[in-house]
């Protein structure tokens, strides 16, 4: 007997699934970005990660990974209190890969020193590629480089743990970080009465033996299977910045109560918990009473990653919706031939190419700050603002794509709705866009001659682009002002978006002109494509978003 068929359909005119694509090659404004900003002659090893990362197998690895969520074993089977955090071993390969490339400590020397120039570029370019095919399991990354920074601050301990961090070996395994081939590093610094305020922390440290004794608690305290945490606690002298780790100098677990896992809206794979110190083993970093001066060291250092990681989402969700409309017919066309999605398009490109210029000439910034005053100064006043503009702009851009894509884009099939729900995270921590405002404007208050320099650098490197010489006057009458604060949020904008169309006009003039007519000398709409662009330049900029 012939069984009834019960398919009434066809499968057609769907766009083929974006992968096996070099996420480094096919980025035309990130290769170009990369050379221009001090990282030439590196695209061999970029092309070799952007291949690896553009494969369908770490595509895969990446939707485990956010499916399959952490889960908190708090004791073992006879009832001896554990604290451990089960992840699915799709985690364990996406970490594995990232510590592989030393997305973890390739900017350090094995000693705990700068590396220089171009190493900061090259890590970025990688950090861009990888938060397009995963970001939750960056957060330990960063934190595990951006850490080192502050160990500077206590020599002796750097010395200790810098072997084992410089190693490019992931080891999962729970137990004592000096018995490991590799360790990852958390940071705990907000409590429930005063988030972003740590000075109205209220855990505290008391002297024992060799270290201090932590009590208290942390209300988000990021991925907790990290083999050590800094974190801040008020001890005699004030409040201090300290090395915990897992596991006591005994080899005794440390006194770390995981209350929960926060359910976050995005962010899925890495786990981010609430935690009691019960009197946990601690070491102090740095000088009694001089934890924030301490870990602020670490926080820049997490601040540009949050930039990068939101630069990486725009510009997968630009690739994503630009290979949908290339294969999508609508109305008898490809709707990448449609002119009104053309518009769309290149406004998103035209977005993005700025964003990697800014954040690749920040990166230049990082790399050379150690023996460059000015660019010290640069990295300190445009850190804030560019993690502000960068990250804030994320969600919407985020929205727009999935639009491109129609309902396509908006179930969790694809890509594009978990890096919508990603998107928001990188603004909300290391500190959210009012406290990036106040930041810019103290750094301004410290050292006004070099803002002012740097805002004359930046005149000079726009100079003839539309706007730009307005929204320079702009910029320097908002931060004269007596009530510069009430108007933060608006100069600091107009300052990123000055930086990114200098940024920009090191890498593609033409492309820096059409950005700054378009941001900087008008107020740009509140829609991508409602801009009228060339269509040579919206050809132009559609190719290099995705030949």
């Amino acid at each position: 007997m012939t069984q009834p068929s019960f398919e009434t359909h066809d499968v057609f005119n769907q766009s083929p699934p974006f992968a096996d694509v070099n996420l480094f090659t096919a980025d035309r404004p990130l290769v170009d970005a990369v050379t221009a900003y001090g990282a030439a002659g590196t695209e061999p090893e970029l092309a070799a990660f952007g291949a690896l990362w553009g494969s369908a197998e770490m595509a895969e690895q990446g939707r485990l990974a956010n499916e399959n969520t952490p889960k908190l074993r708090s004791f073992d089977a006879k009832g001896f209190r554990r604290d451990v955090v089960e992840f699915h071993p799709a985690y364990h390969q996406m970490m594995a890969r990232a510590v592989e490339a030393g997305l973890h400590n390739s900017t350090w020397t094995s000693e705990g020193r700068p590396r220089g120039a171009p190493s900061e570029v090259v890590r970025a370019a990688k950090f861009y590629i990888a938060a397009q095919v995963e970001s939750g399991h960056l957060c330990p990354i960063t934190m595990t480089r951006a850490s080192v920074a502050a160990l500077a601050a206590q020599p002796d301990l750097l010395a200790k743990t810098m072997p084992v961090i410089a190693t490019r070996h992931y080891d999962a395994a729970f137990a004592p970080w000096w018995q490991k081939r590799g360790m990852t590093l958390g940071m705990g610094m907000t409590e429930k009465q005063g988030g972003t305020d740590v000075r109205a922390n209220m855990t505290t440290a008391e002297r024992a033996g060799d270290g201090y004794r932590i009590t208290g608690h942390k209300w988000f305290m990021s991925a907790p299977m990290c083999d050590a945490f800094l974190v801040l606690a008020q001890a005699e002298s004030g409040l201090t910045c300290f090395f915990m780790p897992r596991f006591t100098p005994d080899g005794a677990v440390n006194a770390l109560r995981f209350q929960r896992l926060k359910d976050k809206l995005g962010n899925r794979s890495n786990a981010s918990s609430e935690v009691e110190f019960a009197g946990a083993y601690a070491v102090r970093v740095g000088e009694e009473g001089r934890g924030i001066r301490t870990i602020i060291q670490m926080v820049q250092l997490t601040r540009q990653d949050c930039a990068i990681s939101s630069a990486g989402l725009m510009r997968s969700s630009l690739a994503h919706a630009l290979h949908h409309a290339r294969h999508r017919s609508v109305f008898q066309k490809h709707l990448a031939d449609q002119h009104l999605m053309q518009a769309v398009l290149a406004d998103m490109a035209l977005h993005v190419e700025a964003t990697v210029a800014l954040v690749m000439r920040l990166c230049r910034a990082f790399d050379r700050m150690p023996d460059d005053l000015k660019e010290a100064a640069y990295m300190r006043l445009l850190t804030p603002a560019i993690k502000y503009w960068v990250c804030k702009s994320a969600p919407p851009f985020l929205y727009e794509a999935m639009e491109c894509l129609g309902g396509n884009g908006y179930v969790e099939d694809g890509i594009l709705a978990r890096h919508f729900r990603e998107s928001p995270v990188n603004a909300i921590w290391e500190g959210s866009g009012n406290v990036m405002c106040l930041d810019v404007l103290r750094a301004l208050s410290r050292e006004a001659d070099a803002a002012m320099a740097i805002l004359k650098d930046l005149a000079a490197d726009t100079n003839g682009l539309p706007g730009a010489a307005a929204a320079v006057a702009a910029i320097g009458q908002a931060f004269r002002r007596g009530d510069s604060e009430r108007v933060a949020r608006l100069a600091v904008e107009k300052l990123a978006l000055l930086a990114a169309a200098a940024a920009l006009n090191k890498v593609t003039p033409r492309h820096a002109e059409l950005f700054a007519a378009t941001r900087l000398a008008a107020v740009h709409p509140s829609m991508y494509g409602a801009v009228d662009l060339d269509p040579a330049d919206i050809r132009d900029l559609l190719e290099r978003a995705l030949p």
